[in-house]
């Protein structure tokens, strides 16, 4: 399954979005506002649960500076990756995509589709006010 965010233009150069996200406790801000837990478990790794979801641990897994974050789950029963590209335009604005690719049954796919594009919107919105 693939969800891609739309293309969001953030006023920070690339470098100021790519050390913001590999900064694994800035994602608490990024959260939407039905975010019902979050924990930072170590530099790279945090977990997250929306209402009504279960509880989701995600890795930073890597990174290739001021152009790609990837982050995975850190369990094997849900892989996925969230990749964040960046593309910088000029010294002070970027633009953002996000991606998720996951491998999932139909009926989970069907289940989670609607949350997780959502959730990916909800990041990339809020990605523009950091």
């Amino acid at each position: 399954m693939h969800i891609e965010s739309p293309k969001k233009t953030v006023n920070k150069s690339s470098k100021d979005i790519f050390e913001f996200l590999i900064d694994i406790k800035n994602f608490e801000s990024l959260m939407p506002d039905n975010i019902a837990k979050f924990e930072v478990l170590s530099e790279d790794k945090f977990l997250f649960a929306l209402k009504g979801m279960p509880e989701i641990v995600l890795k930073l897994k890597e990174t290739i500076p001021y152009e790609k974050v990837i982050l995975g789950a850190a369990s094997d029963k849900l892989p996925f990756t969230l990749t964040a590209d960046i593309v910088s335009t000029d010294e002070s604005t970027s633009e953002v995509v996000l991606n998720f690719e996951g491998e999932f049954n139909a009926m989970m796919a069907m289940m989670i589709k609607a949350p997780i594009t959502n959730f990916i919107g909800t990041l990339s919105d809020k990605l523009t006010n950091i």
